[in-house]
């Protein structure tokens, strides 16, 4: 067990070298799944993980308060099945695409329906079958979806980066497109797009999680 001080934890933006200096989402799951203190943890499937640093840092500091409580449930979320990636980053782009920027949709249009393209080749259906949800939201933005399939249909149909290079910066997009969009209620979205990665990432693992969670109560004050 890792000896900090978490007398008065911050939950804040960025890196933090240890828990004096305050903390991030993913740092406090690496203490509290008993890992060193690091904002990379194991614990954790690496690419909701990135969503939940993106929201961390994205959220404002008096909308992140909420943020503490969902900490927990990310431990031990470490499936390994391909749909992850791929359905992971349509939920976030789904819940951002009516709502951010232009230049934005249009880079997550291209993203979406790249990730149904791998989505489609795992299981079996055509190309061109998209998820409803993905369908619907893809509909919303007409413009964008339709210079984002002219695109495709022009680019190379293997997509061997989808799950290092382009699904990150996708989710990335999306969170900070919804940050900055001309909304009401940017830290609630941030926070249903948390929600929704972290119950589809939880969707796909198929034996439950045996990693020891901490059971002392740690005194967030954020």
């Amino acid at each position: 067990m890792n000896n900090f001080d978490l007398s008065v934890p911050v939950l804040s933006r960025g890196k933090h070298r240890n828990p004096r200096k305050g903390a991030c989402f993913m740092e406090f799951a690496s203490y509290l799944a008993g890992e060193p203190w690091s904002d990379h943890p194991s614990c954790t499937h690496a690419l909701l993980a990135g969503v939940a640093r993106d929201v961390n840092d994205c959220t404002t500091d008096a909308g992140r308060t909420r943020l503490a409580p969902l900490i927990p449930s990310v431990i031990g979320l470490t499936p390994d099945d391909p749909h992850v990636v791929p359905r992971v980053t349509a939920r976030c782009i789904q819940h951002a695409l009516p709502v951010v920027s232009q230049e934005r949709q249009y880079i997550l249009a291209v993203a979406l329906l790249v990730g149904e393209r791998q989505l489609a080749l795992i299981d079996g259906r055509p190309l061109d079958d998209l998820e409803p949800e993905s369908r619907e939201v893809l509909e919303s933005v007409p413009s964008a979806t339709k210079w984002a399939r002219s695109f495709t249909s022009r680019a190379h149909r293997g997509t061997p980066d989808f799950a290092r290079r382009t699904a990150p910066r996708a989710v990335s997009c999306a969170v900070e497109g919804i940050s900055q969009a001309c909304v009401r209620n940017p830290d609630e979205r941030l926070f249903d797009l948390l929600t929704a990665a972290i119950e589809e990432t939880r969707s796909w693992v198929h034996t439950p999680a045996e990693r020891p969670v901490r059971q002392e109560v740690v005194p967030f004050n954020v």
